[in-house]
């Protein structure tokens, strides 16, 4: 409860109340009381013989790490704890570069206190802004890959063991490991206690297209990284820029494949809240929110699509409003689908996972979810029949796996959507209700449905804005 009540979330409430109305921050608060009640994260370092062995694993390894670190004006107690959880890495190659655009010599008086090589300072002329920093640390790296760290945050002591190890096993199926990404967790401001953790998806593009949810701990390939650069215009949001480019090369470009993105599901990842940290007040760097509209709006240009990026009502989370709708834009989208809600105003489906699971079953309509995601675009694995619309060549596939002709007729008492030129529609001749009374198994038919779209090399997205109350005598699934 001492993380509602604390003065920077009633800073939070003000703000958002100021921005999004009373009814929304309303919504807010509750969501947030409601979640935080039986949140019991607790995160377990792992143990020493643990780390003893993959000391003993990393020797084999040929895999050289370089850690940057733009550093200004740091205290002088967070720059300790940086310094030494990569220190105490149970996986000992890596370099930790440090480039140091402070204006006093404090910086540069606490690294050279460690006397171990592996460090590498730079001293920077003047302070250019956190992406050129970034630049000057990466074209001195060394090694092969690359990993960016704050300068008041710490990596877990297995950090660079289980990201070698992802890098091994991708090499081991015969493919090469480009970026990488961990979960995470915050950390107060002396780091004793860690909550707040983010679970994350392995690569997922349309929620990527929503919020930089790849974020920390981020490991690139270091041809990659230097070919991209942090670009200074984005600073604030230069990771999600760098982010999103690398995407951009990788899945549409260079068609690697989405093996080249591995997400590595464990914490590794520090994030400390402290009064000046994005994490604890992100009205501290609102500028950051912009830099990263910018971003996507200049991957959009990039990608030849058409439409606009508008802020949500959470900071640093985006929504695509696709010019003539999404199918217009982007052709490996075969599938949309929205939120079917009941009239308790509880999602009750739309949105399935490969267990045929509703990802946000029972949560209000109005609340955001873990992380947002429920009110965030994203790839989905199967989207539900009755809050369905489906490409044009996709549709001998839907007559195919639910045995009815595609016809697209507006339905009575829709929400309209506002970022598409139409609304949801029904199909003519036999209805759901009809499929559902003769199949029992319709879910396990929009699950196939949804396995038939990507092996044809589509993908489907959910779309939470589109809402669809379940009509009277329609049935809804547990």
């Amino acid at each position: 409860m001492a993380h509602i009540i604390k003065k920077s979330n009633l800073q939070k409430t003000f703000h958002y109340l100021k921005k999004n109305g009373l009814k929304n921050t309303y919504y807010a608060v509750m969501e947030r009381v409601k979640s935080s009640k039986g949140s019991d994260y607790r995160y377990e370092e792992a143990e020493e013989e643990a780390l003893a062995r993959q000391k003993r694993e990393a020797v084999s390894s040929p895999y050289r790490f370089s850690i940057l670190v733009p550093a200004y004006e740091t205290k002088e107690e967070y720059l300790r704890e940086m310094i030494e959880s990569v220190l105490n890495q149970s996986y000992g190659k890596f370099e930790l570069i440090i480039a140091d655009a402070s204006r006093s010599d404090g910086v540069w008086e606490t690294v050279n206190s460690y006397p171990d090589r592996r460090i590498r300072y730079i001293r920077l002329e003047e302070n250019r802004g956190i992406s050129e920093n970034t630049n000057r640390a990466l074209a001195a790296a060394k090694g092969e890959y690359v990993g960016l760290l704050d300068h008041d945050d710490v990596l877990t002591p297995d950090a660079l063991y289980e990201m070698a190890k992802a890098i091994g096993e991708s090499a081991q199926r015969g493919r090469t490991a480009w970026l990488l990404y961990s979960d995470e967790d915050k950390g107060n401001g002396d780091m004793t206690e860690f909550y707040e953790p983010h679970r994350k998806h392995g690569l997922n593009l349309d929620l990527l297209f929503s919020n930089n949810y790849i974020c920390h701990f981020l490991v690139m390939k270091k041809e990659l990284m230097r070919s991209l650069q942090f670009r200074e215009g984005y600073d604030g949001a230069q990771d999600y820029d760098l982010v999103l480019r690398a995407v951009g090369r990788l899945i549409y470009k260079e068609e690697r494949g989405r093996d080249a993105v591995i997400h590595v599901p464990k914490v590794l990842y520090h994030w400390r809240c402290h009064g000046g940290s994005t994490a604890e007040n992100p009205e501290s760097k609102q500028y950051a929110y912009e830099a990263g509209k910018r971003a996507l709006e200049d991957f959009m240009a990039s990608m030849g699509w058409k439409g606009s990026v508008e802020h949500t009502l959470h900071l640093g989370f985006y929504r695509i409003a696709y010019e003539n709708g999404i199918f217009a834009q982007r052709k490996e989208v075969g599938v949309i689908g929205g939120k079917l809600v009941d009239k308790k105003g509880h999602i009750a489906g739309g949105i399935y996972n490969s267990r045929g699971k509703c990802l946000y079953a029972g949560l209000n309509r109005n609340f955001s979810g873990y992380m947002h995601r429920a009110a965030l675009n994203q790839e989905a694995y199967g989207v539900d029949l009755r809050c369905m619309r489906v490409k044009k060549e996709l549709w001998g596939i839907f007559e195919d796996v639910f045995g009815i002709p595609y016809r697209e007729k507006e339905i009575e008492g829709m929400r309209r959507f506002p970022y598409e030129e139409t609304t949801f529609y029904k199909r003519e001749g036999n209805t759901e209700d009809d499929i559902q009374n003769k199949d029992e198994n319709l879910k396990n038919l929009c699950l196939e449905f949804g396995r038939r779209v990507r092996r044809a090399g589509h993908t489907v997205v959910w779309m939470p804005e589109w809402e669809r109350k379940f009509p009277e005598g329609m049935g809804q699934w547990e």
